[in-house]
């Protein structure tokens, strides 16, 4: 079936804002309060469930990430483990407070010598990433990075962005180090870019928590520049 002159410019004209409002462009677009995303159930956990003695136990953190992956229906393939850059990982940034403030990942590729790297983030419901940016190393430049959204949804902290959600409340162990207040929403299928090199930012879980994927040039965790003087990674 042949397409008419004006059906064409019509189907050019919605990809044009499909991709202003899920992709890089940073215009007009949907928030999670218009955009349908699926909703799953997760426990709520307490910090109690990931310390013994005080000590972080990190079999119990990694469960509960593959707990929120099968609830999505995400398999992580773990007998494919020997051919990712990391093993599987989990850290509450030192901090005591992995409910709050913490994350999984797995570094499925990380080439100094082409400059690319690929990343999964893990995060649990109202779990955020410790404000941060990257700066230049003696091994590489200053990391560039991109986010899309696999499962779940998150709120992209950043220079640029809007008035985070009413009533999205932060952790207070973190209130005093938080620097950037702008916010994107983002759901499944969005992807977002960092807007600058170096420019500090920071990411939390949704409400169904949240599976991300991450495309940026080559990682260096000497360049790692935390606003929380306290963090242990």
């Amino acid at each position: 079936m042949k397409t008419t002159r004006r059906e064409h410019l019509k189907l050019v004209a919605a990809a044009a804002a499909t991709a202003i409002g899920g992709g890089l462009g940073f215009g007009q677009e949907k928030t999670m309060s218009t955009v349908k995303t699926k909703t799953v159930k997760l426990p709520k956990y307490k910090n109690e469930d990931f310390y013994s003695a005080g000590k972080f136990q990190a079999e119990k953190a990694r469960e509960a990430y593959l707990d929120m992956m099968r609830r999505h229906g995400y398999p992580l393939h773990l007998e494919h483990a020997k051919m990712w850059a990391t093993d599987f990982w989990v850290t509450d940034f030192g901090l005591g407070d992995f409910v709050n403030v913490g994350m999984g990942g797995i570094f499925w590729v990380n080439s100094q010598e082409h400059n690319y790297f690929a990343h999964e983030i893990f995060l649990l419901p109202g779990q955020m990433i410790v404000e941060h940016a990257h700066e230049a190393t003696a091994k590489g430049k200053a990391k560039m990075e991109s986010w899309q959204v696999r499962h779940g949804s998150v709120y992209a902290f950043g220079e640029e962005g809007n008035e985070p959600p009413a009533g999205l409340v932060l952790p207070k162990s973190q209130e005093k180090y938080i620097t950037v207040k702008r916010c994107y929403e983002m759901v499944a299928g969005q992807i977002r870019t960092l807007n600058r090199l170096t420019a500090k930012h920071f990411m939390m879980g949704g409400p169904s928590g949240a599976i991300v994927s991450e495309y940026a040039s080559f990682h260096d965790n000497d360049g790692l520049r935390f606003t929380n003087p306290n963090v242990k990674f």
